[in-house]
């Protein structure tokens, strides 16, 4: 491996969407920083996302997706990531229609009776109340982090009805059009601003009960992919675009080391210094991500042979994303570090990439908490409440 992006080198999702990525990678970076500038991904590229097999990838085979395998996903997201965080974040959404398949089979076919390649957003948090009326749920409210909810056709939003305790221990989510969503254009952050993880609003909208699911609700459709751990696999997809975003980080400083220096001072390349931090890196970098797929291939041949993911299996999957998050993060402040004071300037690859990366590991499926639940697995004594 001459370079860290030779890692990428044949990857594609499926073969009739193999022409259609190599168009999308050229898109993006064309348009990353039109992303950042207009906070969303615009439908163009999510039409290519769309060609390219993203949001077909966890579709089931009957309504003519290609749910499968979730290794090819997950490297191509790695592989869009290390051109752009907030692209690749929007792509990692095509594994959202993974949670459709709990859906009743008729309200799916009615979801893809124009094609597979359907993308779906939702916001789940925080969970609102509903009022039970009939064969239904009457919703209002408003919820935070709708990565891709400017582009998508279908919108989910999180509902729960009242108990004497509060909500309910599994919040339900109620899908509709996308059209009868309103988007609260509100996506003001640091880092991964094209995703457009805006606030959705509803305002006194019925949905009937075979358009909701309860969230880790057995899935309708009995194929390997819908037996994963949703929560674990929702994790994994997050980590795949730390991954690339790393990938892209160590290929910068690559590309960057032989240029002449501000100062006249010693190229990059020649400094010791900067050769051993490079070469940590990309160890850190290529250890971690070979622990992460591992796990993958674990859990994908264990529904493969129709075994169910076993508890420390499922704490693998999240100990491995979490791990690897980390040391991403870890990896990419370190190339940032490096490659010295032309790094600061707006303009450059690596402070974006620094941003992006540091908004990505706080998400909760891979922050630090995942730790304290995997060492109370490992410890044999009980994790905290909705670990596993």
């Amino acid at each position: 491996m001459k370079n860290i992006v030779d890692l990428y080198k044949d990857v594609w999702i499926d073969e009739p969407g193999k022409a259609a990525i190599e168009e999308l990678l050229i898109a993006v970076k064309a348009g990353r920083d039109q992303f950042s500038n207009q906070r969303y991904v615009p439908n163009e590229i999510v039409d290519l996302m769309k060609k390219s097999g993203f949001f077909r990838a966890a579709v089931p085979k009957m309504f003519g997706g290609i749910a499968d395998n979730p290794i090819p996903f997950l490297r191509a997201i790695e592989r869009v990531a290390s051109v752009d965080g907030s692209a690749a974040w929007v792509a990692s959404f095509g594994s959202s229609n993974y949670y459709l398949a709990a859906l009743p089979i008729e309200t799916q076919a009615m979801i893809y009776k124009n094609g597979p390649d359907q993308m779906f957003a939702g916001g789940l948090f925080p969970v609102q109340p509903a009022i039970r009326e009939g064969n239904g749920w009457i919703i209002n409210g408003q919820w935070k982090f709708s990565s891709g909810c400017k582009t998508a056709d279908w919108i989910g939003v999180g509902i729960s009805g009242s108990t004497v305790n509060g909500f309910n221990d599994m919040p339900r989510t109620a899908i509709m059009p996308a059209s009868q969503v309103e988007v609260v254009d509100n996506w003001d952050v640091v880092g991964m601003e094209g995703t457009g993880s805006h606030d959705l609003r509803v305002n006194n909208k019925f949905v009937t009960e075979d358009w909701t699911f309860l969230r880790g609700e057995t899935a309708k459709v009995d194929e390997p992919l819908y037996r994963i751990p949703t929560v674990p696999f929702a994790g994994q997809v997050h980590t795949a675009v730390l991954l690339g975003l790393a990938a892209g980080a160590i290929q910068e400083l690559v590309d960057m080391c032989q240029g002449q220096t501000t100062t006249g001072a010693p190229k990059l390349a020649d400094r010791a210094y900067f050769r051993m931090g490079l070469a940590r890196s990309t160890a850190s970098y290529l250890s971690c991500r070979a622990y992460f797929y591992e796990v993958c291939e674990r859990v994908f041949e264990e529904v493969v042979e129709g075994n169910e993911i076993s508890q420390e299996l499922t704490n693998e999957m999240k100990l491995s994303s979490a791990h690897a998050a980390e040391v991403c993060g870890d990896v990419v402040k370190r190339c940032y570090n490096l490659s010295g004071i032309s790094s600061i300037y707006m303009n450059r690859r690596l402070q974006k990439i620094l941003r992006d990366t540091m908004v990505g590991v706080q998400h909760a499926h891979i922050n630090e908490s995942v730790f304290d639940g995997a060492g109370a697995v490992i410890s044999n004594v009980e994790p905290f409440k909705g670990y596993l």
